[in-house]
């Protein structure tokens, strides 16, 4: 049990757009980096630690550090586990803090797939097996979807209700890509992607992306700033298990003990919720996972309009989340850490800012439930004991 936290978040900037037809990969992730700087109020000197996944975009760390000025640097890590990678660097930033080896780190990504010319894929073992057998990536998670429907009678529309929740959300947000909210039967109408996922069950594609600082307690205590305190946190890696592949459990069950136990939280001290939705099946088997609901019960569990802020038993997304505000590089970690940041520092839309909100998860993941997977979550606490 961690009783006193030993870094925060004090500082974030998500980029405002979601289509940016000039400049670099490059220009997107400074202008993010110096963003969360200033809010933190820092400069480039004094940070000492520089978190980034940028390899599969032929960036690396070194000559992004370059890029951006950091001279200082006494701790980096380039760790790239999909979806997952940012909520994963947070751990290692607080490890990497409690070890002494930096003060104050930055984490930043960004990306421009809907401008940029796209660079030929990476292909790791679990895109060839999917390649080899012909699975795309929405066929996986769709073939998860079907599997959660045959053990446990969900839904469609039980479905659909996780994108409308994160329209409803969106319609607040002016920055979302799609700024309007729909209902569960413009959902089942939208076009079948692959069954039972249609295109609006399916995130959105979109240039921009962010970044957070995380500094060590005496960093916080003497900026005067207010902090997202990190409370706890795990990640893990889910593989094909010998092709005895659970499709139901995605990895949430195992990280979110990890971390409620170090926060010494429980699922129903949660207060808040970013969830990287990169499909609507996807919040079904996190909200299990993380202890939310019974497994198969999720879909009951959304359907009784617990996830819509800001009184719902559990608010998640409050941004619009992938599925209607954001995703960027295809990733979906640092932004939903951004909007769990705004939450805790009280910063959200006045109209979906979570009421005596103590304690919020972040929970992403990687490569694809379909085969392999990775899994990240982080407790953050408004308090730091």
């Amino acid at each position: 049990m961690n009783t006193e936290a030993s870094a925060a978040v004090i500082g974030a900037y998500e980029h405002p757009a979601r289509k940016i037809p000039d400049g670099t990969v490059a220009d997107v992730i400074s202008d993010v980096a110096f963003g969360a700087m200033k809010d933190a109020g820092v400069s480039p000197g004094e940070i000492d630690g520089f978190l980034f996944a940028g390899v599969h975009q032929g960036l690396s760390l070194v000559a992004m550090a370059d890029h951006l000025g950091l001279d200082g640097l006494t701790h980096l890590d380039s760790t790239d586990v999909g979806g997952a990678s940012a909520i994963s660097q947070i751990g290692h930033a607080v490890e990497a803090i409690e070890a002494g080896k930096c003060r104050i780190a930055l984490i930043a990504m960004g990306g421009r797939p809907l401008s940029a010319t796209p660079r030929p894929p990476v292909v790791d073992a679990g895109a060839r097996y999917q390649q080899d057998v012909a699975l795309s990536q929405i066929a996986a998670y769709a073939m998860v979807a079907q599997r959660h429907m045959h053990e446990h009678g969900t839904t469609r529309q039980q479905l659909a209700l996780v994108k409308v929740a994160a329209s409803q959300h969106a319609q607040l947000n002016p920055n979302a890509r799609l700024p309007f909210a729909v209902t569960v039967e413009e959902v089942l109408e939208s076009p079948l992607i692959s069954d039972p996922l249609r295109r609006l069950d399916c995130c959105v594609t979109t240039d921009g992306g962010g970044a957070i600082i995380v500094a060590a307690r005496e960093v916080v205590e003497a900026s005067g700033k207010a902090g997202a305190w990190i409370r706890g946190w795990s990640e893990t890696a889910r593989t094909t298990s010998g092709a005895h592949l659970d499709l139901l459990r995605g990895g949430a069950e195992r990280t979110s003990a990890i971390a409620y136990e170090q926060a010494g939280v429980t699922a129903a001290d949660i207060g808040y919720a970013s969830i990287y939705d990169s499909f609507t099946i996807t919040v079904m088997l996190a909200l299990e996972g993380l202890g939310f609901c019974e497994p198969g019960r999720a879909g009951q569990f959304v359907e009784d309009g617990n996830l819509l802020a800001p009184f719902g038993r559990l608010p998640i997304n409050t941004d619009g989340g992938g599925l209607s505000n954001n995703h960027p590089d295809r990733r979906g970690g640092m932004a939903r850490t951004i909007e769990a940041v705004r939450q805790m520092r009280e910063q959200a839309h006045a109209d979906l800012q979570v009421p005596n909100l103590e304690h919020a998860v972040i929970h992403g993941t990687g490569h694809s439930l379909g085969t392999i997977a990775s899994s990240a979550t982080v407790v953050l606490g408004k308090e730091s004991r």
